[in-house]
């Protein structure tokens, strides 16, 4: 409070002298003052610092209408058992109302492991639908037209596997790739720090990724080539800031090795998208949105010399916080999914999935997901939020917050340069460590009760609310079942020149999606071509540090 004129002094001696309570902070533990006024943001430049709605630094939202021109993507992540069962997902929320796919995949499939490989035993179909093969992609997406619905895939490390599934599935509907909307996440840096997914070493990932932005680039216009996570690191643990300057830090990363490759950067960065989670501070959630956007539209402009406006805007899916859903009386769960929706529109995003409310005590059933994405239409069409581009632009609090969380990003992120880049800090243990103190805190908080959850430490019941819970059917037998007649219905010898030339493709340094879209169409699966750049790449397994 060291901007305080002579006229607010004895108004903020009353407040600190009240009985409130000054010691408030953000989930990021920024300290909030009980008011805020035009003197905290005396040195904001309208023109420099927000600037109207689709112009630049796009602090205001990437778009002049935002929401009057068109409402964002509601996108509910899904994806069980097999194919065929999620297929019924999909139709189901599509007919609800849905207005675009978000594919969750088993482990076995982000892993890059078949449904009949006995490593994986157990596991199939448990956390996501099960794709081994270009059959099972086809009956994924059974009577959904591609060219009326983008999908978006959560897959990193086989990313350009999945890719190749779907266009060519695609092209079976009689369509060409270049028409194809969607995402994949192929974000495989914040594997390394937050999640775990990875199959091959960072460089060789790293490569297969650039090779993928080259491809697309291409060949594939409208598709984005990676969403850029600060979900898993969220969750993982991270401040609001931390989600910023990690999740900036891997997207430049992404852009030097594409420039490498001599790739242009206004080729590549119109496509490159973000994936954000969102907590329970409402303010600080809207203001982390506010302060990524502007941050890195100077990143691109400043340090890479975008010319293209398109380079510069951030663009971003969200999804709800499942680590903030509790077990204990989940149906609390519906009123937090609700306010960090209202966040994330309120923030600018162009997609949302919102989380259901039984996620806390197992796989979302469909009364759930129907809850969660009406609230999604509720917020849309009776709320008010979308009437108008950032309403909350201009509030003294969310600008002020909106400059600390910039700030404190831009040193995180200023300190790993210093470091040689996010691939030596992740060498180094520095982010994962800086993510694990900051879980830590948190949980001490919830702990000591510094920090209110409720049904968790605070009004707590002592009935425990029963739930009809989703059943999921034990597939592994019949995949096992199914692979088995695939493989031996297969052209040996197509199937092994398409590995021989992927092999080959691996070993030397030319783009190494060409042959991954010819062994998808030679029927080789998910688990033989990663097989074969595992033989080559070799497998990734972290230092483990005490």
């Amino acid at each position: 409070m060291d901007k305080i004129n002579p006229n607010q002094k004895d108004f903020y001696k009353k407040l600190k002298n009240s009985k409130i309570k000054n010691d408030i902070h953000t989930t990021s533990d920024i300290s909030i003052n009980p008011l805020y006024t035009p003197l905290d943001i005396s040195e904001l430049d309208y023109h420099k610092d927000l600037n109207f709605p689709g112009e630049y630094p796009y602090t205001r939202g990437i778009h002049p209408s935002m929401y009057r021109g068109k409402l964002w993507t509601m996108r509910q992540y899904a994806g069980y058992g097999d194919a065929t069962e999620t297929n019924k997902r999909f139709h189901y929320l599509l007919k609800n109302g849905q207005t675009g796919l978000s594919v969750a995949f088993d482990l076995p499939t982000q892993i890059g492991y078949d449904s009949d490989n006995p490593k994986i035993k157990g596991e199939v179909g448990r956390t996501g639908v099960a794709i081994s093969s270009l059959e099972d992609m086809e009956k994924l997406f059974n009577d959904i037209p591609l060219d009326q619905v983008s999908t978006s895939m959560t897959i990193n490390s086989p990313a350009a596997i999945l890719l190749a599934m779907y266009s060519v599935v695609g092209e079976k509907q009689g369509l060409s790739i270049s028409k194809l909307k969607g995402t994949i996440q192929n974000d495989i840096l914040k594997e390394y720090v937050a999640r775990g997914t990875y199959i091959f070493p960072p460089h060789a990932s790293m490569r297969i990724i650039a090779d993928t932005f080259e491809y697309c680039s291409q060949y594939m216009p409208n598709w984005n080539t990676i969403s850029i996570g600060g979900y898993h690191i969220r969750e993982a643990g991270a401040t609001a800031v931390q989600e910023i300057a990690f999740t900036l830090s891997n997207a430049i990363t992404y852009l030097d090795f594409a420039l490498d490759k001599k790739i242009k950067i206004d080729d590549f960065a119109p496509r490159i998208s973000f994936f954000f989670c969102v907590y329970n501070d409402l303010f600080e959630e809207i203001a982390k949105f506010r302060a990524v956007r502007r941050l890195w539209a100077k990143i691109i402009k400043n340090r890479y010399n975008a010319k293209k406006p398109e380079s510069s805007k951030l663009r971003f899916h969200t999804q709800t916080s499942g680590f903030t859903l509790t077990a204990q009386q989940p149906e609390n769960n519906i009123i937090r999914v609700t306010i960090q929706a209202l966040a994330s529109i309120l923030g600018g995003s162009q997609s949302l999935h919102t989380d259901s409310f039984d996620e806390a005590l197992g796989l979302p059933s469909e009364k759930a997901v129907k809850i969660a994405l009406r609230t999604q239409q509720i917020l849309a069409h009776e709320s008010g939020v979308a009437n108008t581009t950032d309403p909350l632009g201009g509030s003294y609090y969310v600008e002020w917050l909106t400059n600390e969380l910039e700030n404190k990003a831009m040193k995180y992120i200023e300190k790993i340069d210093s470091m040689g880049g996010m691939l030596k800090a992740i060498e180094k243990n520095y982010v994962q460590k800086e993510i694990t103190k900051s879980a830590l805190q948190y949980q001490r908080e919830v702990e000591s009760n510094d920090r209110l959850i409720v049904g968790l430490n605070s009004y707590k019941e002592k009935d425990i609310t029963e739930l009809p819970l989703f059943k999921l059917k034990d597939i592994e037998n019949a995949r096992i079942k199914q692979l088995s007649k695939f493989k031996k219905s297969r052209d040996s010898i197509k199937l092994k020149n398409a590995l021989k030339s992927l092999k080959k493709t691996a070993e030397n340094e030319n783009n190494i999606i060409f042959p991954i879209f010819d062994c998808v169409k030679s029927q080789v699966t998910l688990g033989e071509i990663c097989d074969e750049l595992r033989d080559v790449f070799g497998e990734y397994s972290p230092e483990v540090t005490l």
